[in-house]
């Protein structure tokens, strides 16, 4: 097993997954990050969605050149939040830039994913976040083998197929040994704009039902809001937002992570403290 640089010492890296695409993994991991930035915390993403990269243009650092101190050495993008927070970002869109395709085979991807973590100057973090792409394939086996993470958030929809494939993600990262640490249940219900009732476009609550078939944490779950997907075009994440109570699942859940790592009883996570 390869290790990352001795300089590099990673407190807790998570993988950040879902079982099917477009259910909004990206958005979370972003948003995720981010809420533990502003709590002070130094942070790391790993676009890991090597044919896919989508973690720059979400915070809109899309143009940034990777640099390093020599041909052995990257160093992540840095950008600086809140008075001492700082999220550090790796993603192969820097390496390829907006708009050029990655047509790859598995061992390709595992063989950059190993650069990212054997080769970047990550330093010292408190938290890695690894947004793996969609499924259960070669990406989140590799990053299990080369990290170790010690955490999975997987992120879905209330639909019964996104459930399914939710399910499989779960069980794959019970398999791998590493802890699931809840469920996110992305587009949940809809508000209306003008009489503010709850409208459930796709049901609701499909993934608080996962969570307890499969005695995993609920997280919390995220209505479906336009300007959810207008901060991730414009590069400004959602949770940046003081306009919108869709702002506040994302830091809770950035809360919830930190009292479950820092408490010092990881074990005593009940779901009832999750609600």
């Amino acid at each position: 097993m390869m290790t990352e640089p001795e300089e590099n010492r990673i407190k807790h890296s998570i993988m950040v997954m879902s079982g099917k695409g477009g259910v909004g993994k990206t958005t979370v991991a972003v948003n995720l990050g981010l809420g533990l930035a502003l709590r002070g915390k130094k942070v790391g993403i790993l676009d890991a969605d090597i044919t896919g990269p989508n973690v720059p243009k979400m915070l809109k650092i899309e143009d940034e050149v990777l640099t390093g101190e020599d041909d052995r050495t990257i160093r992540p993008v840095e950008i600086p939040v809140g008075a001492d927070g700082e999220l550090r970002v790796i993603s192969m869109a820097f390496i390829i830039g907006k708009e050029s395709p990655v047509v790859w085979r598995g061992p390709l991807k595992t063989q950059m994913l190993k650069q990212f973590i054997e080769k970047v100057a990550w330093g010292d973090l408190d938290y890695m976040l690894i947004d793996l792409p969609p499924g259960t394939g070669d990406e989140p086996l590799s990053i299990a083998q080369l990290l170790r993470p010690d955490g999975t958030v997987v992120v879905t929809t209330p639909q019964d197929l996104a459930l399914l494939d939710a399910r499989r993600a779960i069980d794959m990262s019970r398999s791998l040994g590493v802890p699931v640490l809840g469920i996110v249940e992305n587009m949940s219900g809809f508000s209306c704009p003008r009489c503010g009732g709850a409208i459930d476009l796709f049901k609701v609550g499909g993934g608080e039902r996962a969570a307890e078939e499969l005695q995993v944490p609920f997280l919390g779950k995220i209505e479906i809001d336009p300007a959810i997907c207008e901060s991730g075009d414009s590069g400004r994440p959602f949770i940046l937002s003081v306009q919108s109570k869709n702002s506040e699942p994302f830091d809770g859940m950035a809360r919830r992570i930190m009292v479950h790592y820092e408490s010092g009883d990881r074990d005593s996570w009940p779901k009832d403290r999750l609600s």
